[in-house]
């Protein structure tokens, strides 16, 4: 392809926002406040970090007397009472998630979704300015499926892998969350690296193979890379249907008038050399079974959220007892 440049002049994030949506990876409402993005997405790490900022007190003290007492309900309304806040500065979607410790029961996540769906609507917010963050097991597939079919609207995270990317498309996902950021850490550690060129970046790779694919066999879900470690990754994926990025990042792009040339581009991809694959269940799970860094950077992001669920959760159940 031909790769478009941008006009110079302005910065990197104003550059960037013209070749894709510009979503900001954060909690703290100030910061996106500051980087107008389209969209804004959550996770349990970044409402834990933010419920700790002496800045946002009042919502966790909402929480907590809208909870009555009851944790999982005080637990959803934080998280929604952050989402609620999200929307009044940014015109798109805002994601908020799923419990991660439901990660493998389709039921469940079904049931928590519609809640917190639920909580949103109570609060005047309709459901089509929210997606329901779901990890992308097999059962959180299957739950956004379902979810899908209701309009409720799901971005499938913790991608880390073109099986589970084709299974979100297939179940009708609204959004994925490829991570870029932790794939290359895996590879970085299995060949003894210290980094990669951008273009030579694994995570990188694998986010353009996704984008290609998609866009080769018709899928409409978008492609939302995530989980930035620097800069370069960002700028190689310019042409991305979204890049969701940290304030840290955002804030150095935006210092930087260097010419942002377009990576990717949709309109080039119908020529590309790719073999559709066709997915069922038996399928999914072993081609998981057999990409190491996939399986075990889904089951360490699935670990970690669930462990800041529970810091956060002794936070909020000390408030609750006082």
């Amino acid at each position: 392809m031909t790769n478009k440049k941008q006009k110079t002049g302005e910065n990197q994030v104003e550059q960037l926002k013209r070749l894709t949506t510009v979503v900001a990876d954060t909690g703290d409402i100030d910061a996106i406040r500051k980087f107008k993005p389209q969209d804004a997405t959550t996770n349990p790490s970044l409402i834990f970090k933010a419920a700790t900022m002496p800045a946002y007190a009042s919502l966790v003290d909402a929480a907590v007397n809208n909870g009555k007492g009851d944790l999982s309900t005080t637990m959803d309304e934080l998280a929604v009472n952050f989402g609620a806040e999200i929307t009044k500065i940014v015109p798109g979607y805002v994601s908020t998630e799923v419990d991660a410790r439901l990660s493998f029961d389709t039921e469940a996540t079904i049931a928590k979704a519609r809640s917190i769906i639920a909580s949103y609507k109570a609060k005047g917010i309709d459901k089509s300015r929210i997606l329901i963050k779901i990890a992308a097991t097999w059962e959180g597939i299957k739950a956004a499926e379902v979810l899908e079919k209701e309009m409720i609207t799901c971005n499938l995270t913790l991608v880390f892998s073109m099986v589970q990317a084709i299974a979100c498309a297939e179940a009708g996902c609204t959004l994925i969350s490829p991570f870029v950021g932790r794939i290359m850490d895996w590879h970085k550690k299995e060949d003894g690296v210290d980094g990669y060129e951008a273009k030579d970046d694994p995570g990188v790779q694998s986010v353009s193979a996704i984008f290609k694919y998609y866009k080769k066999f018709g899928y409409d879900t978008i492609v939302m890379g995530a989980s930035f470690r620097n800069i370069g990754e960002v700028l190689e994926l310019a042409g991305c249907d979204r890049l969701t990025i940290s304030p840290a990042l955002l804030e150095e792009l935006s210092t930087s008038t260097e010419e942002v040339i377009q990576m990717l581009d949709a309109d080039t991809c119908k020529d590309e050399d790719i073999e559709k694959i066709a997915l069922d269940e038996n399928t999914f799970r072993w081609m998981m079974n057999e990409d190491p860094m996939a399986t075990q950077k889904l089951a360490e992001g699935i670990r970690n959220f669930a462990k800041d669920i529970v810091s956060l959760e002794e936070i909020i159940s000390a408030k609750i007892a006082n």
